[in-house]
């Protein structure tokens, strides 16, 4: 498919989304029956409609894969006739929505479902219990975990932070208005798990640092719950329950090809080549994006992303978040249900189902006026420790 024939041809039209937070006694395949049979009640389908469905499968690492015996398109009884799992690190939903594309464009599906789920708030109680957790991640990491304990995503992400802080004087402060900018939104979001803890820029200081230079307030929250959507061609969205979201460009970008010890390299993503694919697609320039929903495992990606897509230029990050630009009544509204940080950590699935509950207005009082075009973000999959080349995919969608 050239350009022409991928921007708006393929639609978002179900949305479902279980409780989030701390939901001990769920199993992800339990929770990811529930959000598709929400999404066939959102669309306005029956079982029977769906003829494909992925799994976004986003374990961040030390758990089990799912078996295939107990697939959520056979616990919820739909009759597809293809099945699969997508997904590296936190990117997932934007993996499964080209490969959804793909099965309609072929004639394959007429409806594909996609969901996905996490249980990493309790599994970690069971590790806590066990504790097991520096034992597991020193055997997978062999001599990377041996000399200084358990190797962690805040361990090698925190070099981002600190060769942004080096590079361009970026303070602990400035990352903290990221945190603090998120809070507000989820404050505003009955669903977030951070609904009605409110947090000041204080509060943030004062939080522990867990691995320098991140404080406990500039790490992501671990959850129980899953997502799905229901994918479909615009032809077939217009007469379903709920209004069609299009599709307008997808794009992916990849460190891979850069060397990771080059210093240069830790204070930008792989969003160039993504973002460059995404904008040509769609058709659009970044001034059009109403509302963003920008991957936030730590601030630091937040700053990052804001930099490397063009909001402000590389540096200036820092003072950008401290003036107040993304927050509630900011000029770019970012994760305005609270992101990754202060709602829920689904991988970038929390990130699309944002955008979809935005552009379709159902925001209530975080809702951003007159959004019409969403960027959802997605980001993970190192291949080397230390950050360098890890994935990342922008996906445009519009009302």
């Amino acid at each position: 498919m050239d350009d022409n024939n991928f921007k708006d041809r393929f639609c978002i039209v179900g949305l479902g989304m279980t409780e989030v937070g701390h939901l001990p006694g769920c199993t992800p395949r339990m929770m990811e029956v529930e959000a598709g049979r929400l999404a066939l009640a959102d669309a306005g389908l029956q079982p029977e409609d769906i003829d494909a469905a992925i799994q976004g499968e986003s374990d961040p690492g030390g758990g089990v894969r799912p078996r295939f015996d107990d697939a959520f398109p056979r616990m919820l009884g739909l009759p597809v006739k293809v099945y699969f799992t997508v997904g590296r690190g936190g990117e997932v939903a934007t993996l499964a929505l080209l490969a959804a594309t793909q099965l309609l464009n072929l004639g394959i599906a007429k409806y594909v479902m996609i969901a996905g789920a996490r249980n990493d708030w309790s599994r970690t109680q069971k590790i806590r219990q066990t504790g097991r957790r520096g034992q597991v991640f020193m055997e997978k990491e062999g001599v990377w975990g041996r000399p200084f304990g358990a190797v962690t995503a805040a361990s090698f992400h925190g070099l981002l932070a600190t060769r942004h802080m080096e590079e361009y004087g970026t303070t602990s402060r400035q990352l903290g208005a990221i945190a603090v900018a998120e809070r507000q939104w989820a404050c505003l979001n009955p669903q977030a798990y951070m609904y009605g803890k409110p947090m000041t820029i204080e509060d943030h200081q004062n939080s522990p640092i867990v691995v320098a230079p991140y404080h406990l307030l500039d790490i992501c929250l671990q959850s129980d719950g899953a997502t799905a959507f229901i994918v479909t061609t615009a032809e077939r969205a217009k007469n379903l329950r709920k209004p069609p979201l299009h599709i307008m460009g997808i794009g992916f970008g990849e460190h891979m090809g850069k060397l990771w010890w080059e210093k240069k390299n830790y204070t930008n993503l792989a969003v160039e080549a993504a973002k460059k694919d995404a904008f040509r697609m769609a058709g659009i320039e970044l001034k059009d994006i109403d509302v963003a929903e920008l991957y936030d495992c730590f601030t630091a990606e937040v700053m990052l992303q804001l930099e490397d897509y063009g909001w402000c230029k590389k540096g200036e990050g820092g003072p950008f978040v401290e003036a107040g630009h993304i927050g509630p009544g900011g000029d770019v509204p970012v994760n305005t249900g609270g992101g990754l940080l202060s709602s829920h950590h689904l991988g970038n699935l929390t990130c699309v189902a944002e955008a979809i509950i935005q552009l379709r207005g159902e925001g209530g009082a975080r809702q951003v006026k007159d959004a019409e075009i969403a960027l959802a973000t997605g980001h993970g999959g190192e291949i080397v420790s230390g950050q360098m080349c890890s994935i990342h995919s922008s996906l445009l969608l519009r009302r």
